[in-house]
Formats: structure tokens, sequence, C-alpha cells
């Protein structure tokens, strides 16, 4: 089975560890061999979140610099930051609500354009999916399902081996009950920007 390399970036708190189980649930149903790793880094105090999940036959979760095939990315500025780990064949899919770090907040630093940084990344990779996952969110009833939504957008892609039915069993099975259909409907509307893209 050929090798998918997904990288997927968050700030603490977003919920990248929470999608990244989902991802590895349904993975795990549809019989596709899948690794996982993360990194947690200051994660509670707004730092970044990285996991990375290798699906098919491979005998590492380690994702090498330019050895991704896909980037998720929950805020903007993190997909720049982990541009490192793309390279030209790269799909890069990311929310554009910002999440200024403390320093740009407070005046001390600045925080760059979205145009910026949707150049920069388009300059590097083969496709850049970048939408207002957010608002998505919002509109499913719950902003912290920003989540769901960039796994809907990923799975719109058909990049990844496991299907979109997959994916809904897994959400159905690991998310709170209180929260399933929000996260079926954020799902969904998350399939829906890159139809419409």
């Amino acid at each position: 089975m050929d090798v998918t390399r997904l990288i997927i970036v968050a700030v603490g708190g977003q919920g990248n560890l929470l999608a990244s189980r989902v991802l590895g649930e349904a993975a795990r149903r549809y019989g596709v061999p899948v690794r996982m790793s993360e990194i947690h880094g200051m994660a509670q105090r707004g730092g970044v979140v990285e996991s990375a999940l290798v699906f098919g036959d491979a005998d590492s979760t380690i994702i090498s610099d330019g050895e991704a095939d896909i980037l998720v990315s929950f805020e903007p500025a993190e997909a720049l930051r982990a541009m490192n780990k793309c390279n030209a064949k790269t799909v890069v899919i990311t929310n554009t609500t910002p999440l200024p770090p403390f320093t740009a907040a407070i005046g001390k630093g600045t925080y760059p354009e979205m145009e910026t940084i949707s150049s920069l990344i388009r300059d590097k990779t083969a496709r850049l999916i970048a939408f207002d996952a957010t608002a998505a969110a919002r509109q499913a009833g719950n902003v912290l399902s920003v989540n769901m939504v960039l796994l809907g957008a990923l799975a719109a892609t058909g990049l990844l081996p496991v299907t979109a039915g997959s994916v809904e069993t897994a959400i159905r099975e690991i998310t709170r009950q209180a929260f399933v259909e929000t996260n079926l409907k954020a799902l969904e509307l998350g399939r829906q920007a890159v139809a419409d893209a």
C-alpha cells in the first residue's frame, strides 16, 4: 500500500489531538495501517501542537523535512511555520482565522497578512485550500468544531486512504455524544467548502 504522510498543526486547545484520533480510528476501521505521533509543546499555554500520521506500509511515524504529502493547519501562521515539512507536491489545507500570539496581541510583534501567508505557501506547494473554518464551525453550532470542519475538507480531497463514511463512524464513536451531531454537521460543511472551491 502506498504511504501517505499527514502533518496536522494547531494551537493548544484547538482539538488537533481529537482530529488525529478520529483519523486513526477511521483508518483502523477501514483496514489501513496507520502510525501516529504527537508533539505537544506548550499546548496548555497556547503553543503549537503537531501530529504526524503515516498511512500505509511505513516503518516510522517520523515525517522528515520535505516529506509531508498533506499539511492541515488550524491556524494560518502555524501553516507557514510548518512549511519545512512540505514540498512541491504537498497539499495544504488551512483555516484562515488567525490566533495571533501574545507578542502580536500586545503590540510587540506583527502577525503576517493572510495574503502574504497564502502567497508563501502557494510558492512552495502544489495546492492551497484556505477558508474560514471558524465561521463554518459557528454555522455548525460550536466554534470548537473547527477540527471537524478541517477533517471534512481533508476527506473531500480524496487524498487519504480512508472513506468519508469511516471518518463519520469514528466521529460517532470517539466524540462525546452531546457533540456528535454538531461534529457531523461541521464535517459536512468542511466537505462543502472544498467542493465549492
